[in-house]
């Protein structure tokens, strides 16, 4: 619905005229005829006065579609690092309306984990940063350590903090009915991996084997072997994947992650290219662009890693029409943090 039909629909329920709506903004009966009957919008500075004169917001003067709003929200959320709650309030109520229309669609319910764990990192942020500033007056405070390290999402000291049995057990009930989801196997094995039961994991990748032919299964054979501390091994399966997979980008990005762990930054350097080369258009994952600055920066060539940045600026400019918010803001960060190091 377009806005002036809309502010037609608005006026018509609150049986107000033309003129006196146009008196109320300032303007002419003849501009909100032109409103109502499509010939002309109303200027941008005027949405304030007329979603307060009819008590909705300046959204529902537009009255997006469903789908139109959830595709904002997603937007709204990929392109800022900092909303305002009352404005994530706002659309949560949304999202919650929808899921209650829809108790079978499972859209509303992921928008609204994003947006819960949107939240949770700008808390994250803050609680990091009171975090420092406490351990710069008080360098030896253990709960201003637990803290920044809970921020941070590292591990705690206390192995039994970090577990995530109840995770896990959660995942075998899903993958119990839900057996031919690959991707619950991914996540069940980061889990069990990140708590050491090793054993678990590589029955769990077996399982894997059975319903997914892709580099998938030997990336975690190699993830797995990594965590047991065979190196060795891991270097051996990721090597033998690109052999295999020679098309594949997360295989190439996987073994430069190899190489990366044994030194070897330059052979690293050029499986990250190969990464860049096999992706497909538009670029979806910067993965390969991060992975060489950081590479570079581990060399101590920071003119290098800077310009791997620039470059994946470049790239979401060329891939994805983007010059501005979060997913740029966010590497040139990067980059002002890279040139404090110069």
């Amino acid at each position: 619905m377009e806005i002036g039909n809309q502010i037609k629909v608005l006026r018509a329920q609150r049986g107000i005229t033309q003129e006196a709506l146009a008196a109320q903004l300032g303007v002419t009966a003849q501009a909100v005829s032109k409103w109502e009957n499509g010939a002309a919008a109303p200027d941008i500075s005027l949405l304030p006065a007329i979603s307060a004169y009819f008590g909705v917001t300046i959204d529902e003067l537009f009255a997006l579609t469903d789908d139109q709003r959830v595709e904002r929200i997603r937007n709204m959320l990929w392109d800022n690092r900092d909303i305002d709650d009352a404005v994530l309030d706002r659309e949560a109520q949304f999202l919650r309306d929808k899921a209650r229309r829809e108790p079978k669609n499972g859209e509303p319910w992921t928008m609204l984990s994003w947006i819960e764990n949107f939240q949770a990192r700008a808390h994250r942020r803050r609680a990091e940063s009171c975090a420092k500033e406490a351990l710069a007056r008080t360098p030896d405070s253990r709960e201003a350590h637990g803290e920044l390290a809970e921020a941070a999402g590292l591990l705690s000291p206390d192995w039994y903090a970090d577990t995530h049995w109840e995770y896990i057990g959660w995942y075998e009930n899903f993958i119990a009915r839900n057996p031919t989801v690959w991707r619950a196997y991914l996540w069940i094995m980061e889990a069990l991996i990140h708590d050491w039961r090793f054993d678990e994991a590589e029955a769990w990748c077996d399982r894997l084997a059975k319903i997914n032919s892709t580099f998938r299964v030997p990336d975690y054979r190699a993830k797995i072997a990594l965590a047991r501390g065979d190196r060795s091994r891991a270097r051996q399966i990721r090597e033998q994947t690109v052999r295999n997979f020679p098309d594949d980008w997360m295989a190439w990005t996987s073994l430069g992650d190899s190489l990366v762990f044994d030194g070897e930054y330059e052979r690293a350097l050029e499986c990250y290219r190969e990464a860049q080369r096999h992706q497909a258009h538009p670029k979806a994952f910067t993965d390969p662009f991060d992975a060489i600055a950081q590479t570079y920066e581990r060399m101590g060539d920071i003119p290098a890693a800077i310009a791997a940045n620039e470059a994946l600026i470049a790239a979401i400019r060329d891939d994805w029409d983007t010059t501005q918010g979060e997913t740029v803001d966010s590497v040139k960060r990067e980059i002002t943090r890279l040139q404090s190091k110069l």
